[in-house]
């Protein structure tokens, strides 16, 4: 679980300032569920953790493309968030309205005004692209390498920890890769 910067425990309240990671490289590995399982192999080891960073590197934006763009798929997307807006201000209208009988039918015409509108709207931007982007996709940016960095004090206990951690490896659990400090650190 990851803690917002200024909500954890010993954090000051208005540090927003990024800084650099610190420590030594302890291990690396080419997934990011594989350095996790490393922390969590040093935290059920009573490693001191908070000693520990997992650093991406070499981030790469990927796109994964998810499916054909069609106007039919731009209305009825259209339609219905303009629904969803309709009926937000439908019942909105329905708080201030003096008609009795008539609130059901009041919310059912403004999401029936909101799905026209917004199926209407999704259509025009779509007619403007001009098939220039007649596809959906995903956007993540990932890393192509995961460094575990360990702070100097305890940088040899944690690479000594995963190391056990791979020599006992008859399940698939990660193997990292193991390097030395840089000289001069």
């Amino acid at each position: 679980m990851t803690t917002p910067r200024g909500f954890g425990p010993g954090q000051p309240a208005g540090l927003t300032v990024p800084t650099p990671p610190t420590g030594f490289t302890v291990a690396a590995y080419p997934t990011y569920l594989q350095a996790q399982s490393a922390v969590e192999h040093l935290a059920r080891n009573d490693f001191a953790i908070r000693d520990v960073t997992i650093v991406g590197s070499d981030l790469q934006m990927v796109e994964r493309v998810t499916g054909k763009l069609t106007a039919g798929k731009v209305v009825g997307a259209g339609a219905a968030s303009g629904a969803w807006m309709g009926l937000f201000v439908g019942l909105l209208m329905s708080f201030f309205s003096q008609v009795q009988g008539g609130v059901l039918i009041l919310v059912l015409v403004a999401v029936a005004i909101g799905a026209v509108f917004g199926a209407v709207m999704g259509l025009l931007g779509y007619n403007v692209t001009k098939g220039r982007r007649d596809f959906t996709s995903a956007s993540q940016v990932v890393a192509r390498r995961y460094d575990v960095l360990c702070e100097p004090r305890s940088a040899e206990a944690a690479r000594n920890l995963l190391a056990r951690m791979e020599l006992g490896n008859n399940t698939g659990a990660p193997v990292p890769q193991q390097f030395s400090p840089p000289a001069g650190r």
